[in-house]
């Protein structure tokens, strides 16, 4: 007898169809299924049981940088990646089938402005995650009212490590990642000995170099030849390169912060010393900066980074093709810029590994995310809730790109309390 003469057949063979692809949609939350379909699987009352800003349709999150003062520089592509993963994201059906609401608030390069809409954010607007802060002061000005009232932060710079916290999952390389190899591939490619450390003044160029003159010393049996620090902001740098000149080290090592890296670097060429005389190491330049600069005025000087926009990968390839069409031709995309941009995705991933948008239930998921679209390649998130990646060697190129020099054979694992650093 056929199934179309059996109505009670038909019937059952009907509902194991529907049983089969109920349980497909539970395993897969978002395979191929309207983004109502999916609210429905994932009901407000139990994605959310902590009264964050979230509905049966919608889920704000905050964005915190700088959009004014002398991080704007920086942070701007920071602001853009994000918006540009967000939108993508809301393109493919959201968060749980809950489209992504942003509320951005300015830190405006001041901390006690990025403590204050931190608050705000958290308390106020009950944002279900936070993507944002620059600098380590800006950081470290958030951080104890993250903890304090339990939500949690993206952040994507490059960082001076020797923190952790359950509320923060850092997006950016630790020092062992980027400072250590980084000075490891100047001793044994560049043959330096001698280094002369500079940094604005705040808390992640001065443990950075701390760091620094530690490996520098007693890992490379190299000398510290001069350590100098100025202000964010600070735009003459005449004594210091009078400085450098008497000096003359094998390695300049500048952690120079923000719009101060354009005086800095037009200085150092008006001066005479370019890549042709100096060899120049940064952890703070990325091609936002040389916006700024201008790829002629550090042509040849190195950055220790884990991405340029010139890796040539197709995740890349269509990250930078959607950066553009989003931010215009003339965009450029940075190491911290990119880093930002991973920050929607792996809280969309982690989110629904956890099923849950609560904070406790999204950090106990962190560990072990992946995301394999990365711009960079690949990264993971560790159990520190750093990510594994690569190291990268890049050098500034006139049109301010970057030519790729060296790379890390390996991920690197993420250690934020390295042995001996502390």
């Amino acid at each position: 007898m056929s199934e179309h003469s059996d109505p009670l057949s038909a019937s059952l063979r009907r509902r194991q169809l529907l049983q089969a692809a109920a349980a497909a949609a539970a395993a897969v939350p978002m395979a191929g299924l309207p983004r109502w379909a999916v609210a429905q699987q994932f009901p407000t009352a139990k994605v959310n049981t902590t009264k964050l800003a979230i509905t049966d349709t919608e889920v704000t999150v905050g964005q915190l940088h700088s959009a004014t003062g002398t991080m704007a520089i920086s942070e701007t592509g920071s602001i853009q990646a994000e918006q540009l993963a967000i939108d993508q994201i809301n393109a493919m059906g959201g968060v749980l089938g809950r489209k992504i609401k942003v509320i951005k608030e300015d830190g405006a390069s001041d901390w006690p402005t990025f403590a204050e809409k931190s608050k705000k954010l958290l308390v106020n607007d009950r944002v279900a995650a936070v993507f944002g802060c620059w600098t380590s002061a800006s950081r470290k000005a958030v951080l104890p009212i993250f903890e304090k009232e339990n939500g949690m932060l993206y952040y994507p710079t490059f960082y001076e490590g020797l923190e952790q916290s359950k509320n923060v999952i850092y997006t950016g390389q630790e020092a062992t990642q980027q400072i250590l190899w980084g000075l490891d591939w100047a001793a044994k490619e560049k043959k330096a000995k001698n280094f002369f450390l500079i940094g604005s003044d705040y808390i992640w160029p001065r443990t950075s170099n701390k760091i620094a003159r530690k490996h520098i010393e007693n890992a490379l049996s190299g000398k510290v030849v001069g350590e100098e620090y100025y202000p964010l902001g600070h735009t003459n740098f005449n004594s210091l390169i009078n400085k450098i000149k008497v000096a003359k080290p094998d390695c300049v090592y500048a952690i120079v912060v923000g719009g101060s890296n354009v005086a800095f670097y037009k200085q150092l060429k008006a001066a005479g010393i370019t890549s042709e005389k100096q060899f120049l190491l940064t952890i703070s330049v990325t091609e936002d900066e040389l916006l700024g600069i201008g790829g002629e005025n550090a042509n040849g000087f190195y950055a220790c980074m884990k991405y340029f926009q010139s890796l040539a990968n197709a995740n890349n390839k269509k990250f930078v093709d959607a950066f553009k069409a989003k931010w215009g031709a003339n965009s450029v995309i940075g190491d911290v810029t990119q880093a930002a941009y991973l920050g929607p995705w792996l809280w969309k991933l982690t989110v629904e590994k956890a099923g849950s948008f609560d904070i406790d239930a999204v950090a106990a998921a962190s560990a072990g995310v992946e995301y394999k679209e990365a711009p960079e390649g690949y990264v993971k998130v560790h159990a520190n809730h750093h990510l594994w990646s690569k190291a990268r060697i890049g050098q500034i190129q006139t049109d301010g790109q970057f030519k790729l020099i060296a790379e890390s054979p390996s991920l690197i694992e993420p250690d934020p309390f390295p042995k001996g650093y502390q």
